[in-house]
């Protein structure tokens, strides 16, 4: 009988591959909402496993969230129009790219408090990276269209990559390798991180506009998020394997290694839940429902948590005869973490 059971596994498997997997894929559900209060928006949210927190930017501060204690920790304040964080736990130090004052906040990664605000002479830093082989920060800048370079440990900076179009979310390899999406064109940018300089940019139409990107380093795969598509990408060669269809007006992506479940968040209220079967194999396996506006997202890959942050709107203003399509105000003190858990 044992057998026999066996036999009928392996023929599972080679049969209905993605049937097989989606039925071993956990399923996700928002589990809780945290509120935090507060006005205004968000942008990028980022997930600290070794410390148990979440860093949410918040219109002009950073609120860390203390997951072992179940409260606020502390926050780091006057980061005007603060879009992400990227932490340098070796260094002890963290990074804030401001986008309405051109800056980047860089404070204690143990403590919490400003360190001191570097000027970059850039337009509106949008997302951040830090490269850990070179200890260098990298700000993507939408106005400037280029990248500024810090160097982490002393907090100058060192350099610029021009003409970049509009960078987006960028993910390194820890070998010397970044990849970042030109969010203006179906593009992603790979950067030498030693040489501070580009060295190739490829096509990944269909995916038109992509912003949000993760990284299996240990396949050498790219995921770069557009509307309602992923495309999956040999990171060395920036050949196409495959697309997956996902949410839409998505703005982050995620892999978890250990479940092999890559997710990308979407503005339209949706999560999707993707399986990796092998490096050329995917299947949507779920969709998740969130709130309307819940774009960006963080994946704590010891625990598979999904984080993300949401506000609540109030009703459409009426439209001004020749003017923008309104939109619908944020409710004051509305803002929320929300932890999405399998």
């Amino acid at each position: 009988m044992h057998q026999l059971r066996q036999s009928v596994l392996l023929a599972a498997l080679v049969l209905f591959p993605a049937v097989v997997a989606a039925q071993a894929a956990p399923t996700y559900h928002v589990a809780r909402t945290v509120r935090i209060g507060g006005d205004g928006g968000f942008d990028y949210v980022t997930a600290d496993p070794a410390a148990k927190r979440v860093f949410l930017t918040h219109a002009s501060r950073v609120i860390v969230y203390d997951l072992a204690k179940d409260a606020v920790a502390g926050e780091i304040p006057n980061t005007i129009g603060v879009h992400g964080v990227a932490l340098a736990p070796d260094l002890n130090r963290g990074f804030t790219s401001n986008g309405r004052d051109s800056s980047v906040t860089i404070f204690d990664y143990t403590t919490l408090a400003v360190i001191t605000v570097l000027p970059i002479h850039a337009i509106n830093p949008d997302a951040i990276t830090y490269d850990e082989l070179t200890k260098r920060i990298f700000t993507w800048n939408h106005g400037t269209h280029d990248a500024t370079v810090i160097d982490a440990a002393k907090g100058e900076v060192i350099g610029r990559i021009p003409n970049m179009g509009t960078p987006e979310t960028a993910v390194t390899d820890g070998k010397g390798a970044l990849w970042v999406n030109v969010e203006d064109s179906a593009m992603v940018v790979r950067i030498d991180t030693r040489t501070m300089r580009e060295v190739t940019r490829f096509s990944i139409a269909p995916c038109d506009e992509p912003t949000g990107m993760a990284i299996d380093r240990a396949n050498r795969v790219l995921f770069s998020v557009c509307d309602k598509v992923m495309a999956v990408i040999d990171a060395d060669n920036g050949k196409m394997i495959t697309t997956v269809p996902i949410c839409g007006g998505p703005d982050a992506a995620a892999y978890d290694p250990g479940t092999k479940l890559v997710f990308a968040s979407c503005g339209d209220g949706s999560l999707s839940v993707i399986r990796q079967t092998s490096r050329t194999a995917y299947a949507p396996v779920q969709t998740v429902t969130t709130p309307r506006g819940a774009r960006t997202m963080a994946l704590d890959p010891l625990t598979h948590v999904v984080y993300q942050m949401a506000v609540e709107y109030g009703p459409v203003p009426a439209a001004t005869p020749g003017g923008r399509p309104p939109r619908a105000p944020i409710i004051p003190g509305s803002f929320s973490m929300l932890v999405i858990a399998p």
